[in-house]
């Protein structure tokens, strides 16, 4: 696929289509048949391009071309090759009738093109007194053509060319040039071509209003305006609106109010505006609403309203749930609350007690983050309560007795804090209201040196805090590492200084007990 031809078209007529055929010939170690067809079977090929117009002088063109070709060498008795060939190449057309060497729309329009793209082959035959088999080839070309435009009509024309491509290979014919790479001699052809192009669209006067579509600067005049030379409608005026849209014609106005004058800018024509002199809105007829509530100052019973915050119809923001705290501040607009909650329900005494008390009912396999069932209505009930405040979100945070290994424990804490989460979240509680995180045994909540101690630092706390508020553990302990952290340090453990850890001897083995 490969053929040139380009560019009936014009700036009035930019896209063109062009049909074509063709006839190789070949040049290479096998032999010639460059200006010379005779004694040679006659094979025609067929092929096409789309060409795109850039400017006067250029035009883009995506071409291709493609013929089953025969040789027989007159070199050697018997060498020949068949090869299906075909060229898909994009080109850069230089036209010659560009208005400056030659007329544009002139009868003979000569062109030259330059370009590269593919060469594709199916080759077989008989090189050197050897047969051989198919060769499948694909490879880079460049290519040039001359060419002679016949202009027919405005949107057909005639094409002959003639052109020389270039494929990077020596397979075509299965023989191979001299050993030394300067003097290899790649496989080439000649390509002549005789086409039709068609330039898609035509040239017109859209708007009839007596200047053409490619001089026209205001395509879509409508029918029986007055225009200037290069087809833009009259403006006596001179503010930008064409007098057949101007309502105020003979004084300069804004294009926004079909051409009539607003001195105070504020949108509303001096005619129809209540305070010609200082800008207001449309539903005020044109009087100032300095916190621009949609309520006139006059009427505005809570001047200062934020911009943005709807109002009632005094002026004063919306407060749906009627608990005193207005929408736009409201982090619970739907359900009441105190503002001192950010006009949120507060947590009942009664839940917070539940809260608090659903660490003793937490309960795991020794040594594992896997919970026993007996924590199981527990953790059902916790759920319940974030379905109860759907504005909250719960913490969960893990904690050990200070037994074992500083870094075993803080994974320890993470994973059983992690398996309740997993629980809850079976129970339809959304991922992103609850949170969950470990610190191990640095937070502890009794003396670690006693049983009792021991029993109550290993504990499971769950917190609620208003989603958007800081996490309540973080409140409490700080910052804890998280199970990112852990798993970018070896075997998924904390590095010293990730979190405080309690020293030890050196070597010693951790020293694993209940938990």
């Amino acid at each position: 696929m490969a053929a040139p031809h380009a560019k009936a078209q014009t700036a009035d007529r930019k896209t063109a289509l062009s049909a074509n055929i063709g006839l190789l010939q070949y040049n290479g170690n096998m032999g010639t048949d460059f200006w010379n067809r005779s004694g040679v079977d006659l094979e025609v090929g067929g092929g096409g391009a789309i060409t795109r117009y850039l400017s006067p002088s250029f035009d883009v063109a995506l071409l291709g071309y493609y013929e089953t070709y025969k040789f027989s060498s007159q070199k050697r008795a018997g060498d020949n090759f068949e090869a299906r060939v075909g060229m898909v190449d994009l080109g850069l057309k230089l036209k010659l009738n560009n208005g400056k060497i030659m007329k544009e729309d002139g009868f003979l329009q000569p062109y030259l093109m330059g370009g590269g793209g593919m060469f594709l082959s199916n080759t077989s035959g008989r090189a050197n007194g050897q047969n051989f088999g198919v060769n499948q080839i694909r490879r880079p070309e460049v290519f040039g053509l001359a060419g002679l435009r016949f202009r027919l009509s405005e949107a057909v024309a005639l094409d002959l060319t003639i052109s020389q491509h270039y494929p990077f290979t020596e397979r075509v014919d299965n023989l191979y040039g001299p050993t030394n790479p300067a003097d290899k001699l790649y496989d080439r052809f000649l390509l002549s071509q005789a086409g039709i192009t068609v330039a898609l669209g035509k040239m017109k006067d859209e708007d009839k209003d007596g200047v053409s579509d490619k001089k026209d600067k205001c395509p879509g005049t409508p029918a029986g305006v007055a225009v200037d030379p290069n087809g833009c409608p009259l403006d006596k005026d001179g503010d930008g609106v064409p007098d057949y849209q101007d309502k105020c014609p003979d004084v300069k106005g804004v294009a926004a109010l079909q051409g009539c004058p607003d001195k105070d800018g504020d949108g509303i024509t001096d005619a129809e505006d209540k305070c010609p002199d200082v800008a207001g809105i449309a539903a005020l007829q044109g009087c100032p609403d300095a916190d621009g509530d949609g309520v006139t100052d006059l009427s505005d019973k809570c001047p200062g309203t934020p911009a943005g915050v709807k109002v009632d119809a005094n002026g004063c923001p919306l407060d749906r749930d009627g608990d005193g705290v207005p929408d736009y501040q409201d982090r619970c607009p739907d359900r009441a609350g105190p503002a001192s909650n950010k006009g949120c329900p507060e947590i009942k005494a009664e839940t917070k007690k539940r809260l608090q008390e659903a660490t003793k009912f937490i309960n795991f396999e020794f040594n594992k983050a896997v919970l026993l069932p007996s924590s199981y209505p527990t953790l059902k009930d916790l759920a319940a309560i974030m379905a109860e405040y759907p504005d909250y979100t719960m913490s969960i945070a893990g904690h050990t007795d200070s037994k074992g290994a500083d870094d075993y424990n803080l994974r320890l804490s993470y994973d059983r804090a992690a398996s309740a989460r997993t629980y809850m979240l079976s129970q339809s509680v959304p991922a992103d209201r609850i949170e969950s995180r470990g610190y191990g045994e640095t937070k502890p909540i009794a003396d670690n040196t006693k049983t009792t101690g021991q029993a109550m630092n290993r504990r499971v706390e769950f917190d609620l805090y208003l989603t958007g508020e800081p996490n309540s553990a973080e409140v409490k302990y700080g910052p804890a590492p998280t199970i990112t952290e852990l798993q970018k340090t070896p075997a998924g453990r904390p590095t010293a200084g990730k979190a405080p850890v309690k020293k030890a001897p050196a070597k010693k083995a951790p020293k694993r007990r209940k938990k």
